[in-house]
């Protein structure tokens, strides 16, 4: 059988492409890109449910495509077109000996899919491929021809706090991510504001989840005692006794529990101004005039910034929007109207490598 030939365009038959035009020609290879732009999402979740990147690491870090199909029990031509796609996306790294055996190896990436990595973002993933998180998207013109309501609301009949505390499940996967997020955000916040705690002797985070942000704190500041506050069906929910930590339940809008510093990591962006300022209102009844500060972890919007993060930022107001009523990441500006209208004096805002950025507000 005589070798296939494959006839590529060359410059000299690219009249059609001028004709169109440079621009047309990228947007008609780009608009694939969201035509099925679900499918890294998908790919990476199938990975994850899978055990891929797991199976990689406890393998030392490469398997032939043969032994991983072996140890998951999967048709190999299967495995290969997953794979093959994954490898293309620079989630696993691919290469063929000269025995044409194909291995694959890990990369950055793959090793923040881990289960127990690290730095793992498998809880997120999870949480925002959940079918619940997922169906609100399809309803997103709704919210955005309503002034009330959510694409949540839509979809779920009641909002994304009343169903976590009807749906027990789906609220651990909340709090999983939550904890998950936790365990990346406070070691840097840490290490790159180390004044930040300096003669804090009580903190309390407001919306803890499960209470990861006040363990990893605690780990890195022993001289803190900590108050993890949520609502009744989150502390309840059997959560691992920390030392040094204190689980109260609770609601943030009608009290908080006293303490030096009061902490919100992803709250805020849940809710609309006025409720924003009503929480703030609580976190600075909670704190000592003289003394006190509330510290705010969360995305400010700067739209002109060569941020690597700031796409990351525009994406997560866009969750807000499918997920909350009136949930919004907040630009510099907006973020000062809430804090000012909730009584504080001064604002310190740092960027720091993560999403968010460390916010102290002093009363």
């Amino acid at each position: 059988m005589e070798e296939t030939v494959m006839n590529v365009p060359t410059q000299s038959n690219g009249d059609h492409k001028e004709a169109i035009g440079e621009e047309e020609a990228k947007a008609a290879a780009k608009i694939w890109d969201y035509v099925f732009g679900f499918t890294d999402m998908a790919l990476i979740k199938c990975a994850i449910d899978l055990g891929i990147p797991d199976l990689l690491e406890k393998n030392g870090g490469s398997m032939s495509l043969y032994e991983l199909s072996s140890s998951l029990s999967c048709p190999t031509p299967h495995l290969y077109r997953i794979m093959r796609y994954l490898a293309h996306k620079n989630i696993f790294n691919q290469k063929k000996t000269s025995q044409n055996t194909l291995f694959y190896s890990q990369t950055p990436l793959s090793r923040l899919l881990l289960s127990n990595g690290k730095n793992s973002m498998v809880p997120l993933m999870l949480l925002e491929t959940s079918p619940t998180m997922l169906a609100p998207w399809l309803a997103l013109s709704k919210r955005v021809l309503h002034e009330s309501g959510s694409a949540f609301d839509a979809v779920h009949g009641e909002d994304v706090w009343s169903f976590a505390a009807e749906h027990l499940e789906h609220s651990k996967i909340i709090n999983d991510a939550m904890a998950c997020d936790a365990r990346i955000v406070i070691p840097r916040v840490i290490e790159e504001c180390p004044d930040l705690f300096k003669g804090v002797r009580s903190v309390v985070d407001v919306g803890g989840g499960d209470g990861t942000t006040l363990s990893v704190l605690v780990k890195g500041c022993p001289w803190i005692k900590g108050i993890n506050f949520d609502l009744p069906h989150v502390i309840d929910a059997n959560l691992v006794p920390c030392q040094g930590v204190e689980h109260v339940s609770g609601d943030m809008f009608k009290l908080v529990p006293k303490a030096d510093v009061a902490i919100m990591k992803w709250v805020l962006h849940d809710w609309g101004d006025e409720e924003c300022i009503e929480i703030l209102k609580k976190c600075k009844e909670a704190i000592p005039k003289d003394k006190g500060k509330v510290i705010i972890l969360e995305a400010v919007l700067e739209e002109e910034t060569n941020d690597k993060l700031e796409s990351a930022r525009m994406m997560l107001d866009m969750v807000m929007m499918a997920h909350t009523s009136n949930g919004k990441e907040r630009t510099l500006k907006e973020w000062n109207y809430v804090i000012t209208e909730a009584g504080f004096s001064r604002i310190n805002v740092t960027r720091i490598h993560a999403v968010q950025y460390v916010i102290e507000v002093y009363p």
